[in-house]
């Protein structure tokens, strides 16, 4: 009975102790299989770190080709500038052109505004010119009739009245610019005198005008009306001794 109690003991300690090695067992076998892994894991990330290197190794190198390829495109050729500078040199020559055009359009509207005061002015000046052409024919009517009625004694008042008159418009016209134009002891001028008559003179020299037939009038510079004119001219002796003098 002994033993067998004493059996009991060993039984289980024998139990105890198969149990114990199995634990062991297995947690060794646990750190093994945890070593395992990670080192598995360790190589699997070294692996894909190993074949990222190239990868990233060759686009750092394409970064830097692309790099080097794109940097002289932001710089200009020299054909390109010189194209630019071409282009340039010739809106430049236009730009010129057109300024040059402006300033000639511009001179001439300047002159076309001068010319065109200029001739409102004188447009202003001479606008009674055919109305004042119109009334030299009276002044010449009423100077005839005072010529011709200064010989007759009995109507002397009314001479006086119509030398009046002529007087009275002769002023106004005065007013207007109107002046006559000299003519009797004056040098011949074609310009102011229209000659009806050539008349031997000794005592005068040639081309004077010795009589006025009919009186010239002048708007302010402007003719209105040329005088009629007897001129002298040398006798046969003064003309013989002048064709001697040009012959010798």
């Amino acid at each position: 009975m002994e033993r067998q109690g004493n059996g009991q003991p060993e039984d289980q300690e024998k139990t105890t102790s198969h149990a114990s090695v199995q634990t062991a067992f297995e947690e060794a076998s646990e750190t093994a299989n945890g070593q395992s892994g990670s080192q598995e894991r360790e190589g699997n990330q070294a692996e894909l770190e190993g074949q990222d290197g190239p990868a990233r190794q060759n686009e750092a190198t394409g970064d830097v080709a692309r790099a080097e390829h794109d940097e002289p495109a932001d710089q200009d050729t020299p054909d390109e500038l010189t194209l630019v500078r071409a282009q340039l040199a010739a809106q430049e020559a236009l730009a010129r052109e057109h300024y040059d055009l402006l300033l000639r359009e511009r001179a001439e509207l300047e002159n076309f505004k001068r010319r065109m005061q200029r001739e409102k002015s004188e447009s202003l000046r001479f606008a009674s010119e055919p109305l004042l052409r119109d009334i030299l024919p009276v002044i010449d009517n009423l100077e005839r009739a005072v010529a011709h009625a200064k010989g007759n004694e009995g109507s002397q008042a009314l001479v006086e009245g119509v030398a009046l008159v002529l007087r009275s418009l002769l002023d106004t016209i005065g007013r207007h610019g109107v002046s006559r134009v000299k003519a009797k002891g004056e040098a011949f001028d074609p310009s102011r005198h229209e000659a009806v008559a050539q008349v031997e003179n000794t005592a005068l020299a040639p081309n004077t005008v010795l009589d006025e037939h009919q009186s010239g009038y002048q708007l302010h510079d402007r003719l209105l009306r040329p005088a009629m004119v007897s001129v002298s001219k040398a006798g046969p002796q003064a003309r013989q001794e002048g064709e001697e003098e040009s012959e010798s």
